[in-house]
């Protein structure tokens, strides 16, 4: 998306010349000088492997246990990201607060008192899991990032044209201390409110475990602006400085931002990311996948439809309030573009997505597996966890045994998602280990659910021949991987791909198997029960929802909202 052309049409967007001079739409507007947080992102930095990642992110309102119930459901996203963790409240004086830290929940949770003392009087809360690939562990790139005492926000995704937002806000002398996107996404918001209202935004950092700030009150303050163009919605609504920054900003993402007035919940125009929304008890919540409500004490009311928010706050409306990202509300604009790779590997089996389970569609990836490329073999072996269910179809269909000959190693994180090579393999080192009981003197089918760089494979195919494996047929649950992740998952740059100008013959050799197949695109599209115009698949074939930039592929309507920019750019772009 260039820089330096109008907003979102519809959204009464800020226009880049507006921006670029400090002021609101009309004249005579204030710089909005924004502060300069250290605090995290969900997408880390681009460096020699393109990291990229999924996180997992919860949000609550109107529980009076709202950190218990958030640490239970960050539990339950443990798998989407082991890096970090983080929850911010809404205590009963109305102030927000935020503790996060490097590690598992458990770990930046677990000392005696500190929940207790976060969760003292707050009823409201937010959480996140991070699931980092390059860049500093530490506590400074755990989220929720706290802004002032006007909103905290965690986000799950990747913009598009990230890199290009950055440099708009740092020519308009926004300090930029993170490489957070969801930075981007609050920093944007701050500009909004503060040349709508023509209020300073003060200065805020972002550090570890924030000091208690007051929250704005009511009348003033960024996110306090009056009812209309700038300010908050009617009828209690959110606050239209956050819709605005949403709308603005293209791109996967699925956000959570809580203020002292209301929590709002996000997903992005194409639906790439997911995020559910229930109830616990009489609370509203939201959240990345079901099993986080679930295991929260909670039940799924719906999946949130791309392009759409909800509000639960303040407000007369007995339920949440809900409307479309301004500017997005027309058809046609973007399609659904859900991530099939929720299916074959991020999610929890237990979650379920349109109604379908994912232990399910996994399952039938597997039996199609079996019918399309069956092997000669005695045995069939899934890799640990998110391959099990695959394997156990797989097996059924093809009529073999299905037995564990992988033990995995629960304290380790995810493999393809590292930064070197070498520390992929030693990752896979410590966190699988053959029995060889199962596999001495068989021939052996292995299912794994993707082959990405091949480094997991190339070990898994040696460790099970070293544990006296006589073949090794390595069956994968998708297609080849030959394009690289531009929304939320790090797989690379295409030339570090193996698929990538490789054919199965060849990647087989690589690894080192006696044969190697994929599952055609067609029946993982079909084992989802989606419409293929309904998922994202552009790392099977190289067709985006949109481009990296930003720039929104669609048919048949003009005004694009790809086309216009970064509110807040400066002149000239095209």
């Amino acid at each position: 998306m260039p820089a330096g052309r109008s907003g979102i049409p519809g959204s009464g967007g800020v226009t880049a010349g507006a921006l670029a001079a400090g002021g609101s739409p009309a004249a005579g507007g204030s710089h909005a000088a924004l502060g300069s947080p250290a605090g995290s992102r969900c997408e880390a930095p681009a460096g020699p492997f393109g990291p990229r990642e999924a996180c997992g992110i919860f949000g609550i309102w109107g529980h009076p246990e709202a950190v218990a119930c958030t640490v239970r459901a960050l539990v339950a996203l443990q798998h989407r990201g082991q890096e970090s963790a983080g929850i911010a409240v809404l205590d009963g004086s109305g102030r927000l607060r935020v503790h996060r830290g490097p590690g598992l929940v458990g770990h930046v949770f677990g000392r005696p008192g500190r929940l207790a003392r976060l969760g003292e009087g707050a009823t409201a809360a937010i959480g996140h899991v991070r699931y980092a690939t390059a860049g500093d562990p530490g506590p400074r790139n755990a989220q929720p990032l706290l802004f002032g005492g006007d909103f905290a926000l965690a986000h799950n995704g990747q913009l598009a044209g990230g890199e290009r937002w950055r440099a708009v806000l740092e020519r308009l002398g926004v300090p930029l201390a993170t490489t957070a996107d969801s930075e981007v996404i609050g920093r944007v918001a701050q500009r909004h409110a503060a040349l709508a209202s023509r209020l300073p935004v003060s200065r805020s950092a972002l550090t570890g475990t924030c000091p208690v700030q007051p929250a704005a009150p009511e009348g003033g303050g960024a996110m306090a602006a009056p009812p209309g163009p700038g300010g908050t919605n009617p009828a209690g609504g959110p606050p239209a400085p956050l819709l605005k920054a949403l709308a603005a900003v293209p791109g996967a993402y699925a956000v959570v931002i809580l203020t002292p007035r209301g929590l709002l919940a996000a997903r992005d125009p194409w639906g790439i990311r997911p995020l559910v929304l229930g109830r616990i008890g009489d609370a509203w919540a939201v959240a990345s996948e079901s099993c986080a409500l679930e295991t929260a004490g909670g039940r799924v009311e719906e999946e949130l439809p791309p392009g759409s928010w909800v509000w639960l706050g303040c407000g007369e409306a007995p339920g949440p309030a809900r409307g479309a990202l301004p500017g997005w509300d027309r058809a046609g604009l973007a399609r659904e573009a859900f991530c099939v790779f929720e299916y074959i590997y991020f999610a929890r089996p237990d979650s379920c997505f349109a109604g379908r389970s994912v232990y399910a569609v996994r399952k039938e990836l597997g039996r199609r597996l079996a019918r399309v490329h069956p092997a000669s073999a005695d045995v069939v072996v899934g890799v640990p966890d998110s391959s099990l269910p695959a394997a156990a179809g797989y097996a059924e269909a093809a009529g073999l045994p299905h037995e564990l000959g992988l033990v995995k190693n629960r304290y380790t994180g995810r493999t393809f998602i590292r930064p070197g090579a070498r520390e992929r393999e030693e990752a896979v080192r410590l966190k699988l280990h053959p029995v060889p009981g199962v596999l001495a003197g068989r021939r052996v089918v292995l299912v794994d659910d993707s082959l990405v760089r091949g480094t997991t494979a190339r070990w898994l195919v040696t460790a099970l021949r070293e544990a006296g494996a006589r073949e090794v047929h390595l069956r994968i649950t998708a297609p080849p991987y030959r394009f690289p992740c531009h929304f939320g998952v790090d797989t690379g740059r295409a030339e570090e791909l193996l698929a990538a100008g490789h054919s199965p013959q060849a990647m087989a050799r690589a690894v080192g198997a006696d044969s190697l197949a994929f599952l055609p695109l067609d029946q993982v599209v079909e084992a989802t029960g989606r419409p293929a115009g309904s998922l994202c698949l552009g790392c099977f074939t190289g067709r985006y929802p949109l481009d990296p930039e930003g720039k929104v592929r669609r048919i048949g309507h003009r005004g694009d909202p790809g086309d216009r920019g970064i509110p807040g750019g400066g002149a000239g772009g095209g």
